[in-house]
């Protein structure tokens, strides 16, 4: 019997050539939660100035 050897094509330069992978990241969720702790930051900030603007009527309710 015979062995059959099975060449292979010779390699060309541009086969060997790394392939050029452009990197497109998707952020739309990174945004969306930055606009999320954007609204409860800046929410929380309101609420305290209007704790500071009634704070001495809130005290004058919760003392006596």
């Amino acid at each position: 019997m015979s062995k059959k050897n099975k060449r292979q094509a010779p390699r060309t330069l541009s086969s060997l050539a790394p392939k050029v992978v452009e990197f497109n990241p998707d952020y739309s969720i990174i945004k969306r939660d930055l606009k999320r702790i954007g609204i409860l930051a800046g929410s929380f900030f309101a609420f305290l100035i209007v704790l500071a603007i009634f704070q001495n009527q809130l005290i004058a309710l919760f003392v006596k």
